[in-house]
């Protein structure tokens, strides 16, 4: 706690007096850009990875960064997205998950929670739709790195669920609202942002602009070993086009990979083909 009162003091006498015309017109009301929805572990600082300033990000936290489906309960955060789109005109949302998240582990075990922790038990069981899918198609990954897709997993079941409140389909259909689902590797500091041509998260800055309404993970997605793929800056001429049978002319990831690994990847090994 003292360090906490030596913290509000350096506040007011620092940041405060130096930023008091903020402040001033902050309290004249709120004008926030982004709906940040992330975990509440206290590794996860929206404003600080994003160098976002004050009054910039309207955030809601929770366990997991997990979003009811619309009517499935009469908490805050149904109440505080209704908020932030209709009476603050917030037209980007993202949510964002993290590395490491205890949410995810505790969900991979679910049933020991029960006795133990049964508000987080009946709090994680919002997530069943994540810990089945994971159970289901993910049977060979274990450690980190099911935890780590386990983590990508529930982000892309949290863009469903997000779509699920009315005004987010409302202004989705009319295009005035854009949501992301977003990484943040604690241990790098990067971020990695989902792309829905390539199924798979990516640095922000490599991805592609076309939008497919689907959120899933390409099957061979790796996400551990994202961080190794290089940037390459989005061009006017770089086109996904399809070919006769459907797959695309320019599979995504030529440019980062092999045509062999791309053809395995995005294509299936001739085993599965």
């Amino acid at each position: 706690m003292k360090k906490l009162l030596e913290g509000l003091l350096a506040f007011q006498t620092g940041y405060f007096d130096l930023n008091r015309e903020l402040f001033e017109e902050l309290s004249q009301g709120q004008s926030p850009r982004i709906l940040f929805i992330t975990c509440s572990d206290s590794r996860i600082d929206p404003n600080l990875i994003t160098q976002a300033q004050v009054g910039e990000l309207f955030v809601i936290r929770n366990a997991g960064n997990i979003i009811p489906p619309y009517g499935a309960t009469n908490g805050g955060e149904g109440a505080s997205i209704e908020y932030a789109i209709q009476a603050l005109n917030i037209e980007q949302v993202i949510v964002c998950g993290h590395s490491h998240c205890g949410a995810m582990k505790g969900l991979l075990k679910l049933q020991a929670l029960a006795d133990e922790m049964p508000l987080v038990y009946n709090w994680l069981k919002q997530a069943e739709a994540t810990r089945k899918l994971v159970k289901d198609n993910y049977s060979d990954l274990q450690g980190e790195e099911l935890i780590e897709i386990t983590v990508a997993e529930n982000i892309l079941n949290q863009l469903d669920n997000l779509q699920t409140y009315p005004i987010i389909r409302s202004r989705l259909h009319k295009g005035s609202i854009s949501i992301h689902g977003w990484i943040y590797r604690i241990e790098t500091g990067e971020v990695l942002s989902y792309d829905p041509v390539l199924h798979d998260f990516v640095p922000p800055q490599s991805r592609i602009s076309t939008i497919e309404p689907e959120y899933n993970l390409h099957p061979s997605c790796s996400v551990p070993g994202l961080s190794t793929f290089k940037i390459i800056p989005d061009t006017p001429s770089q086109k996904v086009s399809a070919s006769p049978n459907g797959h695309s002319a320019h599979l995504p990831g030529q440019e980062r990979l092999s045509l062999e690994q791309s053809e395995r990847i995005y294509r299936g090994s001739s085993k599965n083909s």
